[in-house]
């Protein structure tokens, strides 16, 4: 074997020293639980609430099932919201008490054009939406029609993003769904000629309508 050429000895000796400053500058005890955002003081549903309205979504709190009911038929009346559609069991009975037609099989994807949804979690700190592929509502309602409603509970918040992803482990354990998906206010973009476009890629209108459940 030939021996290194003097140049290799000292690009040898240069990655060397390179690799071990990088080992020795990794620093020790970081903490990597504390959180990284300090939360409001306040109860969660109001900084949701806050975030989520300075997105342009629309907040509609609900003390009982009887006004989530009332709430819904007066939004989808009064902005003559048609061709409904709603895959999920027990979001369909919401409707059904309320006397709303919809959509129940996603066979009529293509008619919907109101999309009525549960979701996985709401986040405060950002207001998003955490909807799955794991839900009955699948990947395509969430974004296809013009308009999304969503229904939530109060214990489905959680204060930030990593607490979002941990609930959504515990829950599916070694079965995580495929399809994972943080809805922060309606689809828009600026990526043509800097001009906001509501609706690029998604829904024009979200709707979060929160059920207290912690009296049920």
């Amino acid at each position: 074997m030939q021996e290194s050429t003097s140049k290799e000895k000292v690009l040898k000796k240069i990655r060397n020293a390179l690799v071990n400053k990088a080992v020795d500058a990794v620093p020790k005890d970081v903490d990597f639980d504390s959180p990284i955002y300090n939360m409001p003081d306040q109860p969660l549903e109001i900084t949701f609430a806050e975030r989520f309205t300075e997105l342009t979504g629309k907040f509609i709190y609900c003390e009982n099932e009887k006004e989530l009911q009332d709430n819904l038929k007066a939004v989808i009346t009064e902005n003559k919201y048609e061709h409904i559609g709603c895959f999920e069991k027990h979001i369909q009975q919401y409707l059904q008490k309320a006397g709303l037609n919809f959509y129940p099989d996603s066979n009529d994807i293509l008619k919907v054009k109101t999309s009525i949804t549960a979701c996985e979690f709401l986040v405060a700190r950002t207001g998003s939406i955490v909807v799955s592929s794991r839900q009955k509502t699948g990947r395509q309602l969430h974004i296809y029609p013009d308009t999304h409603i969503v229904i939530a509970t109060l214990s489905q918040l959680v204060p930030d993003i990593k607490d979002a992803l941990q609930g959504i482990k515990e829950r599916y354990e070694d079965k995580i769904p495929s399809f994972i998906s943080f809805i922060t206010g309606p689809s828009r973009t600026a990526d043509i000629e800097k001009t906001l476009i509501i609706g690029a890629h998604g829904p024009k209108e979200i709707y979060l309508f929160l059920l207290d459940d912690t009296a049920i």
